[in-house]
């Protein structure tokens, strides 16, 4: 077993988040969890992460969720930095769960996918 850093950006009302974070628990001792809900990512954050993922930010955004519609966003129309400071405002529109692992990470959609980080 490495020693890479294992982070989940968890929402635990979510049961594809809940999900990723049992497979999680099963192969590794107990991940930094980061309810984003509670303590959302910073601008700094959500680049690092994205440079992890290797994504550009509509990628991380969750255009179904309520917040989308309230900001009176569109999507086509924004830029990473838009994007970046939409999801800062309103934490609820970044896809989850994403889980870093080292200077990898993954959105675990399906859950099962944090077995493929893990295994890296």
């Amino acid at each position: 077993m490495t020693k890479k850093p294992l982070t989940i950006y968890h929402n635990p009302t979510c049961s594809k988040s809940r999900k990723a974070l049992q497979i999680l628990r099963q192969y590794k001792t107990q991940p930094q969890i980061i309810e984003y809900l509670e303590t959302p990512p910073s601008q700094s954050d959500l680049k690092q992460i994205l440079k992890k993922l290797g994504l550009a930010a509509i990628d991380l955004l969750r255009t179904t969720e309520e917040a989308f519609a309230k900001g009176r966003y569109q999507a086509e129309l924004m830029s990473d930095e838009d994007i970046i400071e939409a999801i800062v405002q309103y934490p609820s529109l970044l896809q989850r769960p994403i889980v870093t692992y080292g200077n990898k990470a993954i959105i675990a959609l399906p859950p099962t996918k944090v077995l493929d980080i893990i295994s890296s």
